[in-house]
């Protein structure tokens, strides 16, 4: 084989490797992950993700606790109720009673971009439960926010009936572009542009040895 044949053989693997780099980067980017409510805890001035879901959550009285509907990849990647009111400020108007307990609740309906087609998102709001003392999380929502929906598999997918349809479902970027409010856009992936370079590297080596050998 001469060597302008294999400069143009080396030339067509190095075109086919770019593609599947990058269609295989744009695939990759192109899932955003999941529409759902997640549910929080509030400790000191932080917000972290709850480890019990609210059905098995059992919060004692004077605990702040949060929901935020938003499009998420996983627990990690989850969306954080905005606002940092306290529990004295949400149950100011709600007075301590035998046998109860007070249950400070964030209700953060999400933006218009996390929004399912056709739906907007209402007002956040808080809101004080006051509820038995075994009470669990989701019986405290029951109690200030309903009508509320869940699935067959008892997940939480709508609260005050937003939204309206739709339950966890998975999204991609192509149906709404979702950006998460907490990062931005970071562009391809270093993998991406690695892959590309060694393409490239491999185009140049293949120029570079016909030169060689045509001068040679």
């Amino acid at each position: 084989m001469t060597a302008g044949a294999v400069a143009r053989r080396l030339a067509v693997l190095s075109l086919a490797a770019l593609l599947l780099v990058l269609t295989g980067g744009a695939a990759q980017a192109q899932a955003a992950g999941y529409r759902y409510w997640s549910f929080w805890e509030r400790t000191g001035d932080q917000w972290v993700y709850a480890e019990l879901g609210p059905s098995l959550a059992r919060p004692s009285d004077g605990d702040v606790q949060g929901f935020r509907f938003a499009v998420s990849e996983n627990s990690q990647d989850a969306t954080k109720p905005r606002g940092a009111t306290g529990f004295d400020t949400i149950c100011a108007d709600t007075p301590a009673k035998d046998g109860t307990k007070r249950v400070a609740l964030v209700l953060d309906f999400g933006t218009r971009t996390d929004a399912p087609s056709g739906e907007s998102p209402p007002p956040a709001r808080t809101a004080c439960a006051q509820v038995a003392p075994d009470a669990s999380t989701a019986e405290a929502l029951a109690e200030v926010a309903a009508p509320l929906r869940y699935d067959s598999n008892a997940l939480l997918c709508a609260i005050t009936g937003y939204p309206q349809q739709g339950c966890g479902e998975q999204i991609k970027n192509s149906d709404g572009d979702h950006a998460s409010e907490s990062s931005s856009d970071p562009g391809p992936s270093l993998g991406i542009w690695a892959g590309a370079a060694a393409v490239a590297a491999l185009g140049a080596a293949a120029v570079w040895q016909t030169r060689r050998r045509r001068r040679g």
